[in-house]
């Protein structure tokens, strides 16, 4: 039984980067989104859109690190 509850053991900077940082990295990208697409539907400028988009791409980056982070660190 100890052996179990060993394997299910998470460390504290797993349960804060998946419990914390991750939803607020992945709420990050979806609101980019959000901004750029509401500008195109409206007519915007195009440059705020290519903006917002590589802003977009960025955080996309940054969400998968977080979340190869978590990965890595639930298997330590």
């Amino acid at each position: 039984m100890a052996d179990r509850r060993a394997r299910c053991y998470h460390p504290p900077m797993a349960s804060l980067l998946t419990t914390f940082i991750l939803p607020a990295a992945a709420g990050a990208v979806a609101l980019v989104l959000l901004l750029g697409l509401i500008n195109m539907m409206r007519g915007g400028s195009p440059n705020i859109s290519q903006k917002l988009m590589r802003w977009r791409v960025l955080l996309q980056f940054v969400a998968i690190v977080i979340a190869m982070l978590a990965v890595w660190a639930m298997g330590r």
